[in-house]
Formats: structure tokens, sequence, C-alpha cells
């Protein structure tokens, strides 16, 4: 079987690596970026497109590329027909959500973000929009009260391969690939997060400060807040029964050691910060 891979960023640096212990690789598409792939492909001699593929731009790259699947793992692009016509039998994606809930971009951080105790990845037919193709198969994977964005790219990271070799292995053995049509009317959209994204705001409920903080824990950009126009950047955060009075505004540090912050429904302590800021009581937070 020949196999095409797109893919981007470490996620899809480690699945490609596990997939290429069972099948060989006719070449690989990816992002300036991703020098880990681009640096794997270059050592195991392997076809590199380095680059966004619209727009034609990949035309000669491809006019001699002959493959029979074509994988899509954690790419950042969205591709075009000429790139998803190319393989002889399936052109497929994995996608970090149960689709059609959760189309977009950084999926498992929205999850936790919105308090979800699930997530999962779903293959899907790859077609000219995101994340809107036919289902293959999908899995299920719960995410745990304190579980961070990282932990949860770990558990993909662990389930990947599993789903991808499935699929293939339906096709060696001349099965034939099921499909189901996403249901339109369920499905959820979530866009691009930057870095400037992750401030708190100290007016929401402790339970949304405590998933905003882990969905964008280290590695992440991470959540971050003011103190005296400082920025801190938090990793970690759980509930406190410090008391407090209603005449403290949302934000104002109650506690310097253990560092505890006032929310509209309780207190949180701040266990993990990464600037070194010494914390100073009676401060607002914003």
């Amino acid at each position: 079987m020949r196999i095409g891979i797109l893919t981007s960023g470490h996620l899809g640096f480690v699945v490609l690596k596990i997939i290429s212990e069972s099948y060989d690789i006719d070449f690989i598409f990816t992002d300036k970026n991703s020098t880990d792939i681009i640096d794997y492909a270059n050592t195991n001699r392997i076809a590199l497109f380095i680059g966004n593929p619209r727009n034609q731009n990949c035309q000669s790259f491809i006019r001699d590329k002959e493959i029979d699947v074509l994988i899509s793992i954690n790419y950042l692009f969205i591709i075009e027909n000429d790139l998803i016509s190319l393989p002889r039998l399936l052109a497929f994606n994995i996608h970090g959500s149960l689709l059609p809930k959760y189309r977009g971009r950084t999926p498992h951080v929205w999850a936790i973000i919105n308090n979800e105790k699930e997530t999962g990845i779903t293959a899907h037919l790859i077609d000219s929009d995101c994340d809107t193709g036919n289902i293959i198969k999908q899995l299920r994977i719960p995410i745990k009260k304190n579980d961070t964005g990282a932990d949860i790219l770990n558990k993909f990271q662990k389930s990947y391969f599993g789903l991808i070799s499935s699929i293939l292995k339906d096709i060696e053995q001349n099965n034939k690939v099921e499909t189901t049509k996403q249901d339109h009317k369920k499905s959820s959209y979530f866009g691009k997060r930057t870095p400037k994204d992750g401030l708190i705001n100290w007016e929401w409920q402790k339970e949304r400060i405590h998933n905003w903080v882990r969905a964008q824990a280290n590695p992440y950009p991470g959540a971050f807040t003011y103190m005296n126009n400082q920025k801190l950047t938090v990793d970690e955060v759980k509930f406190s029964d410090h008391h407090f009075t209603d005449t403290m505004p949302n934000g104002f540090i109650i506690s310097e050691k253990p560092f505890i912050v006032k929310t509209p429904n309780g207190a949180i302590e701040i266990c993990s910060f990464r600037e070194n800021i010494d914390i100073t009581k009676g401060l607002i937070l914003s």
C-alpha cells in the first residue's frame, strides 16, 4: 500500500514515526515550523513538500505521485481537490473531537474550556470544507476533572495510530470502508486560538477559570492575568475554602502564601505560575 501523509506539529511527528514502523510512506506534506517532521523526512529520504499546498502550489510535486491512501494528521492547512483526488482508494483525516461537534482548531482545548466530560478522535473523509466529511470511525476519550490540554494530547498520541491502523487493515483485507454522514444540525465550530486569547476574566465563576487555566497549561502559551501591569501566566489552580467577604472585588488577592484570589462564587488558589513576581495581598488582578 502506497501512503501519503499530511501532518504538522509534535503530535503529527509522533504519529508519523509510528506509522512508518509498519507502512512505507511515499511522501510527506508539512509546514515550515514542523522541524522535527522536516528532519525526519530528510533523514529517511522521504519526498517532502513544505508550505501551504493550496492554489495549486503543489502541482509540480504531486505530478508523478501515485498513492493508494492519503492520511491527514494534525495538518495545518485545508487542502483542495488536487490532493483529495490523488489517492486511488481513500483520503481521510484524523480530527481531535467527536464530530460533528468541535470542528476547527484545537478542539480538545475548547472541550476542556467548555467543561466537557469526554472528547475523542474521528476518522473522516476529506472534502473541500473543514471537518465536514463523512465519518469512518470514532473513538471516545474521557476528560478527567484535572486533565490539561497536554494530557489530552498524550491520550491522542496513544490512540491515533490504532484508529489509523484499523482503517488501513480494512483496506488491506478488501473490506469496504463504511461511512456515515455527519448531522450538520448538531455541528459546532471553534476557531484558531492565539496566545493573546488566554486572558482570565475574574468575573467568571471559579469552575470556568479552573477549566480555562488547565486547558492552556504548559506547554501551551497559558492563561494569564495582570498584577500591577505585570503579566502573570498561570498553569494550575485549585478551589479553596478560604474565607472572603462580598465587599472584596473579584480578582482580589486574599492571601499571598498560599496565593488565593476571590471569584464570584468562591476562592481559588493559584498553585503554579511562570513569572518570578512577588505577590502582594490586597491587589486586584485584571
